[in-house]
């Protein structure tokens, strides 16, 4: 254990804000939630660009939606939840402070985070799923946002 002391800042955590996904990703993703199989669309640009946090996020809901198994929705969201707390520390986040809604790139790490809160608790992964939902009320004090995807037959 560090003897160094903590800085408590007078306005609070920190506040990261990922970069924004390429607009290829995003034309892309929306094509995608248009065509006769979103779901191999999708996935097809999960494979073209694995790094994108929007594509794993609308993979995990396009099964979610889909009669897959939650299984497959679950690995989709896990996959986009580890690459954003990867992304997440190459942009200066370590370990705590603010990841807000409101920062629209910040977007496809949460829509993965809460995705995978749902599912979690829909296959009985009782303790992850309160995990997921502490974590997002701690990076976002204000979650849910009313305008956050809230899973598959969500009124937005």
């Amino acid at each position: 254990m560090s003897d160094a002391p903590v800085p408590l800042l007078s306005h609070g955590p920190p506040e990261t804000v990922l970069p924004p996904e390429p607009s290829e990703i995003r034309a892309a993703l929306a094509a995608a939630a248009d065509s006769d199989d979103p779901v191999g669309a999708v996935g097809a640009s999960c494979a073209h660009w694995p790094l994108s946090l929007e594509a794993w996020a609308a993979l995990g809901e396009a099964l979610e939606s889909s009669a897959a198994t939650p299984a497959l929705a679950y690995a989709a969201f896990r996959t986009g939840y580890h690459r954003g707390l990867d992304r997440l520390r190459a942009s200066g986040w370590r370990g705590s402070g603010y990841v807000r809604w409101a920062r629209e790139s910040n977007r496809g790490f949460l829509r993965a985070l809460s995705g995978l809160q749902r599912v979690a608790a829909a296959i009985g992964e009782i303790d992850e799923a309160q995990r997921c939902a502490l974590f997002l009320l701690q990076l976002d004090p204000g979650w849910p946002p009313p305008d956050a995807v809230a899973g598959p037959d969500a009124e937005v």
